[in-house]
């Protein structure tokens, strides 16, 4: 059995206005900082004896893993199969902006998000085979292990439908928030045992966007 800490980043500068991100490379806001080191610290609280620390290669990922491993004093481990989602020509550009711009595909993202494709982007087919490789890949490697994942939206809301067995138009239904984390049992019987713990943000949490 390997347990899974998933963890999603803390805000970014894009996060509070809602602009999508996917695989541009936005820093961390001054709240996310700070919320990166409250979620530090109550990991290491926590879970003290961490085996490997893997982070999606994006600056507001890498940095809140980073902010980990100080705690944990621990290297980081850059794994491309944890980044967002591309988000193709939505990449840059705000919520509302694309509900008016893109009316029927944001429609289909926000009720059916298993069938949408972005214009030269991805699909949640393609992020779900490249999660399901490394849940393969943790399962082979880190049995009897405590492994951090720090991943994006998208990517963490895979993992659950993954982990769950079930498909991928219930994708809205796990709440994701920033700097939260949840943990999850792998093995013959894969476990969600906790999702979206955000209490050690405090005054520093901010509700997740709608549809980020």
């Amino acid at each position: 059995m390997c347990r899974l800490i998933l963890v999603r980043h803390a805000e970014s500068q894009w996060n509070p206005i809602g602009r999508y991100q996917g695989i541009l490379d936005p820093d961390l806001s001054e709240r996310g900082e700070l919320q990166a080191k409250a979620l530090a610290k109550h990991i290491k609280k926590e879970f003290p004896n961490v085996d490997a620390i893997y982070t999606s290669p994006l600056t507001r990922t890498k940095k809140t893993a980073m902010a980990i491993a100080e705690y944990l004093n621990k290297d980081i481990l850059i794994d491309d199969r944890l980044i967002e989602i591309n988000h193709g020509d939505w990449s840059g550009e705000l919520v509302d902006d694309i509900e008016k711009k893109y009316k029927d595909d944001f429609e289909t993202w926000m009720k059916r998000p298993h069938e949408i494709v972005f214009p030269n982007g991805e699909s949640l087919k393609e992020v779900f085979d490249r999660v399901v490789n490394f849940l393969s890949f943790l399962k082979a490697k880190y049995n009897d292990k405590t492994i951090i994942a720090v991943s994006h939206s998208v990517p963490m809301r895979v993992f659950y439908c993954a982990v769950l067995g079930i498909d991928l138009s219930n994708f809205w239904a796990f709440g994701c928030d920033n700097a939260s984390y949840s943990i999850l049992q792998l093995g013959e019987q894969d476990i969600i045992q906790k999702l979206n713990i955000s209490c050690h943000l405090g005054e520093l949490y901010a509700e997740a966007h709608r549809a980020i």
